[in-house]
């Protein structure tokens, strides 16, 4: 004859695997949206570098733009708008890792500005 603790048990085997199956979604969810956003701030400061850089060769008599695009890793650079004269600006729609989400855009600006001395 079994105990009351023998049957309680068994009632409770595999519980821990049912409840991880539960919960997966939600946490591969949570991974690629963590994901998304960190391919959001790798575009926002790969467009700050350009744009700082794009800044230093205006500074120097350069073409800002194509100097700024340059900068740019190979997959940003395709989807990037550079402008100069004046501050460099930087547009750039970061990679979407998610489906049906709308790709992040951010922008940055850079001017270097010459002192009087």
């Amino acid at each position: 004859m079994r105990s009351d603790r023998e049957a309680g048990e068994r009632c409770e085997r595999g519980q821990a695997s049912v409840e991880l199956l539960a919960i997966l979604p939600a946490l591969v969810a949570c991974v690629l949206l963590a994901a998304h956003w960190l391919s959001a701030g790798w575009a926002l400061w790969s467009a700050g570098n350009a744009a700082r850089a794009g800044a230093r060769a205006e500074h120097v008599g350069s073409k800002g733009e194509s100097v700024a695009r340059r900068a740019l890793p190979g997959l940003l650079r395709e989807r990037a708008d550079a402008r100069g004269e004046g501050p460099v600006r930087v547009r750039v729609r970061a990679p979407a890792l998610l489906p049906g989400v709308d790709p992040v855009t951010v922008t940055a600006e850079s001017r270097l500005d010459p002192g009087d001395g």
